[in-house]
């Protein structure tokens, strides 16, 4: 398909209708037809512009709905299974909570693009450019950065924990791209490392709390200090309506359904609003219509809150808004828009079903009092905010490709930049993207497990209060969730059982050069840090962003063919 620009502009239209390798698989929008044929070749630059703007608000939608929907849910399900903390499965106070729930959580956007991407073996490159060039970002600008903002000294055990497990997975990586496939047992074998890794960090906690006498030890090289002062989250659907206790009537009073279902809808905090700066609320003003739309068919459920965050009108509306939401979104409308024997569509099934039971739910339920079944509405957020980052992904890695048909770019570039920094730079300088999910009390919080963010902003902002040794963990333990979960799940679905295994042919040197200064990063710093006894300043920071810098170059270079690498 990259042969169009080659053509006249005239048969522009006619070579991306009439090339079966121009068709886009899945999501709402044809990119390529709207670029050649609905756009005068005049106006290719208005299109591109649109286009990149349309792909900024698509990262604003996935960290969004990732922050204020998909993490708290996922939060509250842990909450809700209320499993023993002897068993230290899924209790909020274990480790392996933030290893799972929490990884999850933060890594939706990157592991759901992975998963979008490996589907089809023409996008695959951005999975591995992403993967990859989120690695070397996070390693070398964001713990670079956090370095020159806050010289610290680093958490020995859990550093070279980290350090070592990602450096066998991408050792792997590399393999199975040498080998140009990855076979069923290869992506079992990913998953499975995520399994050993959760694992160790379990066993290396119970090990700390036995030495420690299982008593909250004071913050030394193991466990830092958790940050007190985070800036207070947003309003979303967890908090909408609740400014705090002095906001708070004397007296108890009874509010009306609407007055609640306005409030609950309403993604501003007008006080917070007149405070911020002008660059805030015009962010801000962006983001509204997305938080709006959640609003409306993402229900939250939060387990810190006395009424659970029940809403009583709006949950009876999420009975109705979030299954037509899954049913619309799943493989781009196909399911919902089928006719049930040519006659009856299945949206208008699952509309008069889920509005008999809305109906039946508000007449047995109260404006004050969260029914016993609450905690279902997590699950189902939990679904309908999937649904929603599963859609973004698709037109994500949709019109990335469209970019780099247009510009005649490998898919492995526009991972390595535009995905990759998409993913990795995250929205707003808040301390903690999704607090108080971050902040949670969590003994391996150390090695940055509870808060495996890539998010820069927040990383860099969590060292400038004074907490960078848990922002530099981060940086090590996010990503290992990413790259072993995203491409051992994301080829695992691809899989069948007449094709037990998935291609993974790259599609320029550039993925070599990936791989080298990822491994090469990850070598610096397992050499370099140990050898200044783990006390990180100035000289480690400029090197590792120089090193990036140097990477880069050397990436944009090769992908022009000014330098010329002999692949494998």
């Amino acid at each position: 398909c990259w042969e169009v620009r080659e053509h006249n502009s005239s048969e522009w239209c006619h070579f991306i209708r009439s090339n079966p390798d121009c068709r886009l698989d899945g999501g709402f929008l044809d990119y390529l037809d709207g670029v050649f044929c609905v756009f005068p070749p005049q106006l290719l630059p208005l299109a591109v512009t649109l286009y990149a703007l349309w792909l900024l608000y698509l990262f604003i939608i996935l960290g969004v709905t990732a922050e204020k929907f998909f993490c708290p849910n996922l939060s509250a399900i842990s909450t809700n299974l209320k499993l023993s903390h002897n068993v230290a499965v899924f209790s909020l106070t274990s480790p392996l909570h933030g290893v799972t729930f929490l990884a999850f959580g933060n890594g939706a956007p990157d592991v759901f693009s992975a998963v979008v991407a490996f589907s089809d073996p023409r996008t695959a490159g951005l999975a591995i450019g992403a993967i990859f060039g989120a690695g070397v970002f996070v390693t070398t600008v964001v713990a670079g950065g956090i370095a020159l903002v806050k010289p610290f000294t680093a958490a020995s055990r859990p550093f070279l924990r980290d350090v070592i497990f990602y450096m066998v997975a991408v050792f792997l990586t590399f393999v199975v791209l040498y080998l140009g496939r990855i076979r069923l047992g290869e992506a079992l074998g990913y998953l499975g490392l995520y399994v050993f890794y959760v694992l160790t960090v379990v066993l290396c906690t119970w090990i700390h709390r036995r030495q420690r006498g299982d008593r909250l030890a004071p913050p030394g090289a193991w466990e830092p200090e958790m940050p007190t002062d985070v800036e207070e989250p947003e309003p979303s659907g967890t908090n909408s309506g609740d400014y705090g206790e002095e906001y708070r009537p004397l007296l108890p009073s009874r509010e009306s359904s609407l007055h609640i279902l306005t409030s609950a809808l309403s993604p501003l905090d007008y006080r917070k609003w007149r405070r911020k700066p002008w660059y805030w609320r015009l962010f801000k003003a962006f983001r509204v219509p997305v938080e709006l739309m959640l609003l409306l068919t993402v229900p939250v459920v939060d387990p810190d809150k006395d009424d659970l965050n029940w809403k009583r009108p709006l949950n009876c509306l999420h009975i109705l808004t979030s299954p037509l939401l899954c049913v619309l979104t799943l493989k781009s409308g196909a399911y919902g828009l089928y006719q049930i024997q040519g006659i009856f569509p299945v949206w208008a099934l699952v509309t008069l079903v889920a509005s008999a039971l809305a109906l039946i739910i508000f007449i047995t339920t109260s404006n004050e009092e969260p029914p016993k079944y609450h905690c279902v509405f997590a699950f189902l957020g939990f679904l309908a905010s999937a649904m929603w980052i599963n859609a973004a992904a698709t037109e994500l890695v949709n019109i990335l490709r469209t970019l780099g048909i247009i510009f005649q770019l490998s898919n492995t570039v526009l991972g390595l930049t535009l995905l990759a920094w998409g993913n990795s730079i995250g929205g707003e300088g808040s301390a903690a993207p999704s607090a108080p999910w971050h902040t949670m009390g969590c003994p391996c919080h150390a090695s940055g497990l509870l808060c495996p963010s890539t998010d820069t902003f927040s990383d860099l902002t969590m060292a400038r209060q004074g907490y960078p040794r848990m922002a530099f963990s981060a940086c090590f333990g996010g990503i290992i969730f990413n790259i072993l979960v995203g491409v051992g799940l994301g080829c695992l679905l691809q899989m069948t059982s007449s094709q037990p295994l998935v291609k993974l042919e790259p599609d320029s040197p550039l993925v070599w050069v990936l791989a080298g200064a990822l491994g090469l990063s990850l070598v610096f710093s397992l050499v370099t840090v140990p050898a200044q006894c783990f006390q990180l300043g100035q000289p480690y920071g400029v090197c590792l962003i120089a090193s990036y810098l140097l990477f880069l170059c050397v990436a944009l270079l090769t992908e022009f063919r000014v330098i010329h690498f002999s692949t494998p």
